[in-house]
């Protein structure tokens, strides 16, 4: 895996910020999607997009980044008929731990090789390369990788046999989901109390009640703007119940979990589902009877 040649599929916001990254590194980056504007944007970036999975034969290195269990088996069953030999494909999507399993079947039956490499990080983060790879599967298969996560992550981890990366994914992803409920209630909370919701951002961000979740979010809270979507909140409602139901399969409680849960739901049903996740501050200033 000496040469520079990677493949993208799905180039949706985090797929295409990734691929912009390695073309940044120099990699000579082939993108594909099913939509012809994320095609056209790849090729602005400096890729080449190419219309057919089959177009990546050359690849040693694919990287996919896919929104659904459909899609995802999709693609997996066409890489596994590829010709290339000893081809690693590099999984950051973020699904249930058993569909990866059976993606990572498909491919050893061809005599390939699936990683599951789910990143933890933001659209916003992906864009400057502030993406952690959790990295899980073959480890002769995932060093050989280094180039490839240096071009589009500020860090990869090694976390053991394959699956590790879904289940650290769902432990990371979890804290996301409560810490973007908490600072949307704590600018509810300061703005409802009379407190401007920029001193409040300056403020907290210097103080031990900061995260990174506030640092990244609190200024489109500030804004009231969530049209710029780093995760738009009806993906992030997949994410939430895969791993809702990854801790009922471990009879596992989570309810600050599960309570957060609920204002991304009301963010669905008020027509936000494309807005970024920062909005439930607007589904909560709702409830408190806040206008600004």
């Amino acid at each position: 895996m000496g040469d520079k040649l990677v493949g993208v599929v799905g180039l949706g916001i985090m797929g295409a910020a990734m691929a912009k990254n390695l073309i940044t590194a120099d990699f000579e980056v082939l993108g594909h999607d099913i939509r012809s504007d994320l095609l056209d944007a790849h090729e602005e970036n400096g890729g080449r997009a190419v219309s057919s999975i089959a177009a990546l034969t050359h690849c040693d290195v694919i990287i996919t980044s896919l929104p659904s269990i459909n899609s995802f088996h999709d693609v997996l069953d066409v890489l596994a008929y590829l010709s290339n030999e000893g081809l690693v494909v590099i999984d950051t999507s973020t699904l249930p731990i058993e569909e990866k399993v059976k993606g990572h079947e498909t491919l050893n039956k061809a005599g390939k090789i699936l990683l599951d490499c789910p990143v933890s990080g933001t659209g916003t983060q992906a864009l400057t390369k502030d993406l952690v790879v959790l990295g899980s599967g073959d480890r002769n298969a995932f060093e050989q990788c280094t180039a490839v996560f240096e071009g589009f992550a500020r860090l990869h981890r090694y976390l053991g046999e394959f699956g590790n990366g879904s289940k650290m994914k769902f432990v990371a992803n979890h804290l996301v989901n409560v810490h973007n409920v908490a600072a949307a209630e704590a600018m509810v909370l300061g703005m409802r109390a009379g407190l401007d919701p920029k001193l409040i951002y300056d403020t907290i961000k210097d103080g031990a009640g900061n995260s990174r979740i506030f640092e990244l979010r609190a200024p489109m809270m500030v804004a009231g703007e969530y049209d710029e979507a780093s995760m738009k909140i009806d993906v992030w409602q997949k994410d939430l119940d895969i791993i809702g139901a990854f801790a009922e399969s471990l009879d596992c409680p989570t309810p600050l979990f599960n309570a957060a849960v609920a204002p991304y739901r009301a963010a669905m049903d008020q027509g936000l589902e494309k807005k970024d996740t920062a909005a439930v501050c607007l589904v909560l200033e709702k409830a408190a009877g806040l206008k600004r």
